[in-house]
């Protein structure tokens, strides 16, 4: 137990956080010297989610304000956390309005993570026959990209999904072509968030 307030203590010298996350910390070493073991996990695990949000307000900031032409949507952006919850970080950004969109996902801890991994590690299975399905690459990491064609508008979009290590990357554009949404996913800065993110 000691090991995480030391490890908590350091993040707290070396970064200024909000007042929750300090009360969260305060209450648990309370709760500790009290005996309250139940108390100080459940504020540990409430000053875990303030660190993530806190987290992902600076992911945020490396995530690009413009897909293409299309531009962010700042009351949109969004960031959660599920620690404690056996889930992690969440980081949201969309882009664009009505039937032209884009959006950015970040999530640590994803489910997804294990089967998108095994796809990517047998290669015949992540490309499908008619080509709506491939694995790519993005800045050296293995990548799904799915193409997805509207049939109202006959428009073709792709998503993009990039796991690294215990984090997902999304990249979703409703019109664009290939080699505009591998751009786009290129010029995230993944390996930086990544390490922000563990």
């Amino acid at each position: 137990m000691r090991n995480i307030f030391t490890i908590i203590a350091f993040a707290y010298a070396i970064t200024s956080f909000g007042q929750d996350f300090n009360a969260h910390v305060a209450e648990a070493k309370s709760s500790y010297s009290s005996g309250d073991l139940e108390n100080t996990r459940f504020k540990l695990e409430r000053a875990l989610q303030e660190l993530d949000i806190i987290i992902g307000k600076e992911i945020l900031k490396q995530l690009p304000t413009q897909l293409g032409s299309l531009k962010f949507n700042e009351a949109d952006d969004n960031v959660t956390s599920g620690s404690g919850m056996g889930t992690g970080l969440f980081v949201h950004r969309s882009y664009g309005v009505e039937m032209n969109t884009g959006r950015i996902d970040v999530i640590n801890n994803s489910p997804l993570i294990a089967s998108l991994n095994a796809m990517l590690s047998i290669p015949f299975v992540g490309n499908s026959g008619d080509g709506t399905q491939k694995v790519i690459k993005v800045q050296g990491y293995k990548a799904v990209m799915n193409k997805n064609a509207n049939e109202q508008t006959g428009k073709v979009g792709y998503t993009i999904q990039i796991p690294v290590n215990n984090t997902l990357y999304t990249v979703e554009m409703d019109e664009t072509s290939e080699s505009e949404i591998q751009s786009i996913a290129n010029s995230i800065p993944i390996a930086k968030i990544t390490q922000m993110a563990n």
